[in-house]
């Protein structure tokens, strides 16, 4: 593995506990090959994250902008999206220390770029962990808040469910139509792959841990892969 140390740097946060840190870049088919590895996976951190990443950004938007729930919501869905946290992996050079099989590390799609979304909720969920909610409050600031006025400037918050229908409606005269394809997971942690379909065309798929969050991710997909954006 990589020396965590240059991460730390990046990151901006030097951790107690490195084996935190090294957890939250382990992928759950780096296990597979490699069965002796003295950590576990990732998940339980990222699950953590993302509940620490949606708190800090939810305060933050509650405080700044006076807005109606619903345009407050679409703002934090902008800033902490696949995509956003994609992106920020990439600034942050998180994938070069990412632990993963070797068929994923080939693999260049949406795959792997859940992946990197995924790895830096549980980075998060580390940072939270190591150092508190106020050090992993200012790391969530650094990179994700900053990004609010290019969210405001470029209409990020846009709902890609409203604009997948509008654009749909107006290109091919269908209304998409969502539907469960996979649940899986226990009542208090749920996850669900949805389609988006026009018609019969199955034009993408969305995972989330609620439908709805499903269903927002595979109409994004689908304006990426109709090329609608």
């Amino acid at each position: 593995m990589c020396d965590l140390e240059k991460f730390e740097k990046k990151i901006k946060v030097k951790f107690k506990n490195k084996d935190l840190l090294r957890q939250s870049l382990v992928h759950r088919s780096y296990l597979n090959e490699h069965k002796d590895f003295e950590l576990d996976h990732n998940e339980r951190l990222e699950f953590l994250g993302d509940a620490v990443l949606e708190l800090v950004t939810t305060e933050f938007l509650y405080n700044k902008f006076s807005n109606p729930e619903g345009e407050l919501t679409n703002f934090r869905a902008a800033l902490v999206n696949r995509k956003m946290l994609a992106r920020i992996s990439e600034e942050l050079g998180l994938e070069e220390y990412l632990l993963m099989s070797k068929g994923e590390s080939k693999d260049t799609g949406r795959a792997r770029q859940y992946i990197i979304a995924n790895a830096l909720e549980a980075v998060i969920g580390a940072i939270y962990i190591d150092q508190g909610y106020k050090k992993s409050a200012k790391f969530i600031s650094e990179n994700f808040l900053v990004k609010m006025d290019n969210v405001l400037s470029d209409k990020l918050y846009q709902d890609p469910k409203s604009k997948f229908q509008e654009v749909a409606q107006e290109i091919v005269s269908v209304t998409p139509v969502y539907k469960v394809i996979k649940e899986w997971g226990p009542d208090h942690d749920k996850h669900f792959l949805i389609g988006v379909f026009l018609a019969e065309e199955k034009v993408a798929e969305g995972e989330g841990i609620s439908k709805q969050a499903a269903q927002r991710n595979a109409a994004e997909n689908g304006l990426e892969i109709k090329g609608w954006e």
